[in-house]
């Protein structure tokens, strides 16, 4: 074999060893559905004549979602076969495993002007903003009952995520979609706000080939950040990723939980082992099917493992303490290429004098101090004093400012009519 033949073989193997440096997305390959430059223009002023559907801020970001290619392999909003699929099984007739159903409702009267086969422009109901196009391939009517049983376990409707379901218009239209737009996020959180491919390319650069990521939509107190630095232990990286989506009321906003993250990893953690990004996702708050949903757009993000502690992605008493781990023990082997991090319930000891959990610490659990983010925020509210043990001086500061303002406010007090850990 020539010298010139060798070098080929050899950059080709270099070339493969790059590309399985990382874990393979979910399905196999990422499939961002964001058209750019030419091509979207051409598709936006076709879509200004198109007949408009409004979406809700859950279903605008699922789209962006999609559009991002942080829902691969999906390609657009699913069809009744895909519902049931996902509401039986958790997985769809093609045999890709997905736990949640992403779908686009409709009222009866818009779907009277609607027919299959047709195109329809996608505008967010808020902001009025053109966000893609879809290819309406069916309209279909649902269980909404059977959906939140099947994927909430209940059909309560004070749970926030049944509520939405049931609020949703009487019919879905299901087909494939082109995304326009972002929205807003790239600006509102310019550094923050990363893309599957981006957060990749991070990942690659730093010679990562095992990364957690640390889910979060509270602000970081010590069992977060004892969760976090466990990963560290054993990981090459941690992928702090933030929900920058719609939360329910009550929740803290996602600009001062940025400034709570932001200032905890200047001051705790190593830098160069930590990556902090942001996703745009309503959360749904669906306990352990939410946690096999967090665990697929992770994974196409490039993480290897998701931290999975007590009561991931739940609300109220909805869910055990643990189901969100017990399901990734449920599902088939070879659903998902990303592995849980289970870690059980942690708290800080006051005999052990540091951060500890069941598995670690002997004493009873009056030397124990449990911390929640609910009991965090009831703290604030109610401006009683935070023990030391529960948050780092520097979180607490901009979370007391934040609460400030909202009693020098009353108008921008939220009531919440659920609670969550």
């Amino acid at each position: 074999m020539t010298t010139r033949g060798n070098h080929f073989i050899q950059a080709k193997e270099t070339f493969e060893q790059k590309m399985f440096n990382l874990i393979s997305p979910h399905g196999g390959e990422l499939k961002p559905l964001l058209l750019k430059e030419e091509v979207l223009k051409e598709a936006v002023e076709k879509a200004k004549s198109l007949p408009q559907i409004r979406m809700t801020t859950r279903e605008r970001e699922d789209l962006i979602m999609m559009g991002i290619g942080a829902f691969s392999p999906l390609n657009g909003f699913m069809e009744k076969v895909d519902w049931q699929g996902v509401c039986d099984e958790m997985k769809m007739p093609d045999g890709t495993f997905w736990p949640i159903p992403i779908t686009l409702s409709v009222t009866k009267e818009v779907a009277k002007g609607l027919k299959e086969g047709q195109e329809v422009a996608l505008i967010e109901d808020e902001s009025n903003e053109l966000m893609g196009s879809m290819l309406v391939q069916e309209i279909y009517s649902i269980d909404k009952v059977y959906e939140g049983k099947q994927v909430f376990k209940t059909d309560d409707i004070k749970h926030p995520g049944v509520a939405k379901v049931m609020a949703q218009g009487e019919l879905n239209i299901g087909g494939p979609v082109k995304v326009f737009s972002e929205g807003d996020y790239p600006r509102r959180f310019k550094g923050l706000y990363a893309t599957p491919e981006e957060t990749r390319k991070l990942f690659e650069k730093r010679g990562w080939k095992t990364i957690a990521a640390l889910q979060l939509r509270n602000p970081m107190h010590r069992s977060h950040e004892y969760l976090a630095k466990i990963a560290l232990e054993v990981l090459d990286g941690l992928f702090i990723h933030q929900l920058i989506g719609k939360l329910k009321e009550g929740d803290i906003p996602a600009d001062i939980r940025v400034k709570c993250v932001e200032v905890l990893v200047e001051n705790y953690f190593p830098k160069d082992r930590v990556i902090q990004k942001g996703y745009p996702l309503e959360m749904r708050y669906a306990g352990p099917r939410e946690a096999l949903l967090h665990a697929i757009f992770r994974q196409n993000y490039g993480a290897t493992h998701l931290i999975v502690g007590r009561d991931h992605a739940g609300v109220g008493d909805y869910y055990g303490p643990f189901e969100a781990q017990e399901i990734f023990d449920q599902i088939p082997s070879d659903a998902l290429m990303i592995k849980p991090l289970k870690i059980d319930w942690t708290f800080y000891c006051y005999k052990c004098k540091g951060m500890a959990s069941y598995k670690t610490c002997p004493h009873p659990e009056g030397d124990h101090l449990v911390l929640s983010g609910t009991l965090l925020r009831n703290m604030l509210k109610e401006g009683k004093p935070v023990p030391e043990e529960f948050s780092r001086a520097e979180v607490l500061a901009i979370l007391r400012d934040y609460y400030s303002g909202l009693k020098e406010r009353p108008d921008r007090l939220e009531i919440s009519g659920v609670v969550d850990k």
